[in-house]
């Protein structure tokens, strides 16, 4: 995929300012000012301390199918060929048992010892209280944090972001990843790389400028926003090349599948590892939208499980003792219909689940009411309910896991009226 490109713009000299970053880019998302973290003072240095990981499941998982309410009578009911059946005592290649109603798909079997650990939490019947069934558009409402409105223009990683107290690290916020993604737009100072080992600054051979110099070039520009980002993403590449951290092996015998998706993890790890002061970091994984063949416990979607399981696995392995300081968070746009379609896949729904997974966690539950698969119980007639608005379930982590103030309007428009959910001790 095509780096993503600096805006341009001509200054006092003449030369136009545009930069390609090579492995990825730095994702200057300009609000018409200098970023506000970087007009303000730094007020703690420690370049260890907590990260919040959010992974995007791109194309809508079926979390009746990751995480599959077989105490549920509907459940097997609304899915007579692609419901997974239940856990049978004894047997590795069925579901494995959560607590007497909900399960694990079997092919996430790598994640029981996170269960059974405590490190791994599931909040079941969550989602956005957006009915829309496009992607694009509850995609963008979910990283944004304002379902139903399209005009907002930054995203709530980058907001909860800015809310932290400033710390002296051009890589507080990274996206593993082609494009800077909607949730850390923002004045929040976010670059977007593919690969940690490769990213780096060149200038861009059409616009003339001489490479010699370049860093230089920056320096010296009348435009604040544009010397001050510039001044970011320089120190971004000095910090990776200072701390070498694409040089960091995975510990702990953690062996990462080599997908985008799990090669991006391995990343995430890396920078942690290497403490250079990351607080928020991005990755996505796609092929979740199953309209046909779906499968159960075995097919397309036990593939796309097996892979995401495995990688998740390896980065918990890899960070070792670390994983206290470390919440991975995902989400889904939204979830599939309870049944199946002709095509013995699922169409667009609404609730899904999403995992927490971290050492402060308050693992091996099930959080979230259960509203039932009953026909009376579901969504518009054909979709698992939402009962956890993902507002509050993002807003908790953000809070209680990263520290970000309450009063911080993280979802503009929305407070959290009821109790936390209770993911921390």
């Amino acid at each position: 995929m095509k780096d993503a490109v600096a805006p341009t713009g001509t200054g006092g000299n003449g030369v136009t300012r545009r930069f390609l970053l090579k492995g990825g880019a730095c994702a200057l998302v300009g609000l018409g000012a200098a970023p506000r973290f970087l007009l303000r003072t730094a007020t703690a240095d420690s370049a260890r301390g907590r990260v919040l990981v959010a992974v995007f499941q791109r194309g809508a998982v079926d979390g009746l199918a990751m995480v599959p309410p077989y105490g549920d009578p509907g459940y097997a009911t609304a899915r007579p060929a692609i419901a997974i059946g239940p856990p049978r005592p004894g047997d590795g290649d069925t579901a494995r048992d959560l607590d007497g109603f909900f399960a694990l798909h079997p092919a996430l079997a790598p994640l029981g010892a996170l269960w059974d650990n405590r490190s791994l939490a599931v909040v079941h019947a969550c989602g956005s209280p957006a009915t829309t069934r496009s992607h694009f558009d509850a995609q963008e409402y979910m990283e944004t944090g304002t379902p139903g409105v399209k005009s907002t223009r930054d995203g709530w990683l980058a907001r909860a972001v800015e809310a932290l107290p400033v710390r002296r690290s051009p890589l507080r916020a990274v996206a593993l990843g082609p494009i800077l993604p909607r949730a850390l737009s923002g004045e929040a100072g976010a670059v977007s790389m593919q690969n940690i080992e490769a990213f780096d600054v060149q200038p861009d051979p059409a616009a003339g400028a001489a490479r010699a110099g370049f860093e230089a070039l920056y320096a010296e520009t009348v435009d604040r926003w544009l010397r001050d980002r510039g001044h970011e993403t320089f120190e971004a590449v000095h910090t990776l090349r200072r701390t070498q951290a694409a040089r960091i092996p995975p510990a702990n015998g953690a062996q990462y599948p080599r997908s985008p998706f799990s090669q991006a993890l391995r990343q995430i790890a890396q920078l942690i590892r290497a403490d250079v002061g990351l607080e928020v970091a991005f990755a996505e994984v796609g092929g979740w939208d199953t309209h046909v063949g779906q499968g159960n416990e075995r097919g397309q979607l036990a593939n796309r499980f097996r892979e995401f399981a495995t990688s998740l696995t390896a980065f918990a392995q890899d960070l070792g003792d670390r994983l206290a300081d470390v919440v991975l968070l995902t989400m889904s746009e939204f979830g599939r219909t309870v049944s199946e379609n002709g095509n013995r896949g699922t169409d667009h729904g609404h609730g899904t689940a999403m995992l927490v997974l971290g050492g402060a966690v308050r693992g091996g539950r099930i959080y979230g009411r259960w509203p039932g698969l009953g026909a009376e119980a579901r969504f518009e007639g054909r979709d698992l309910a939402v009962t956890t608005d993902f507002r509050a379930l993002f807003g908790e982590v953000a809070e209680r896991h990263l520290g970000v103030p309450a009063s911080t309007p993280l979802f503009p428009g929305w407070s959290r009226a009821r109790a936390d959910l209770g993911l921390f001790g």
